[in-house]
Formats: structure tokens, C-alpha cells, sequence
């Protein structure tokens, strides 16, 4: 099952929070189909946020197609967004915490890794397009 984190700091709100959470989840095969997700009352209890926040993004989620609420039971995955290939990603990821290891090395911190990353990620898509 999965579990959220809130980061109050992020500027983004607490309920896209949770929906991007749902869709790296089902993107990266760490939810599947059938799949149940916690319930607003244990999200409330572990995150410690507004109930009609999570109810905000499971409907978002639910409109998006990706979940059902399937009332007295609760809300579940209707549907995966993992690629086929989806054995690639332990490589990747490998890799990807060792690039991350050396920008630590480095001196960089989270802030600058990730502009660094988006930077890259931007301007690779940028080339791709051109």
C-alpha cells in the first residue's frame, strides 16, 4: 500500500501532492490494478491534513480515470500507467542514484540536483522536438 508524504514547504498543495504520488505509483508499477489505496481516514491519520483535501484528490483521480471509489469498501486502481518495459527501470534507477551520489560529492544540494535534473530533462526533450 502506499504512503504519502506531505511537504507543506513545496509550494505545490497537499492534494496534487497525493495525486502525483498515485501517478509516479502507477507509473513505476508500484501499484497495479485492483489495488486498494489507503482511506481518507488513514491518510488524515499519517499525514495529518484537511479529509476533504484527499477527497479532493482521489475525485481528481477517480475523474482522470484512474481509480474507483466503490462506496463502504473504498478506493481502488483501475488501471496501471507502467510502461511494458517496466524491467528497465531497476538499471535506471541504479544508475540514476549513483549520478546522484556524485552531485552530492559534488556539493550539491537537493535543490540544485533537481534544477540540475529538470534542466537537463527540459532541454534533452527541447533537442528530441527540434
Amino acid at each position: 500500500m502506499i504512503e504519502f508524504r506531505i511537504d507543506a514547504r513545496s509550494g505545490v498543495p497537499p492534494y496534487h501532492q497525493i495525486v502525483q504520488q498515485v501517478t509516479h505509483a502507477l507509473r513505476l508499477g508500484m501499484l497495479r490494478e485492483g489495488d486498494q489505496l489507503p482511506t481518507v481516514k488513514e491518510v488524515v491519520a499519517s499525514v495529518a491534513i484537511n479529509p476533504n483535501t484527499v477527497a479532493k484528490a482521489y475525485r481528481q483521480l477517480e475523474h482522470a480515470g484512474l481509480v474507483q471509489a466503490r462506496p463502504g469498501l473504498g478506493t481502488f486502481v483501475l488501471r496501471s500507467l507502467a510502461p511494458a518495459n517496466l524491467a528497465v527501470h531497476g538499471a535506471l534507477k541504479a544508475d540514476l542514484a549513483r549520478w546522484m551520489a556524485k552531485a552530492r560529492g559534488a556539493g550539491l544540494d537537493d535543490e540544485s540536483i533537481e534544477a540540475l535534473f529538470r534542466t537537463t530533462f527540459r532541454d534533452a526533450q527541447a533537442e528530441d522536438i527540434a
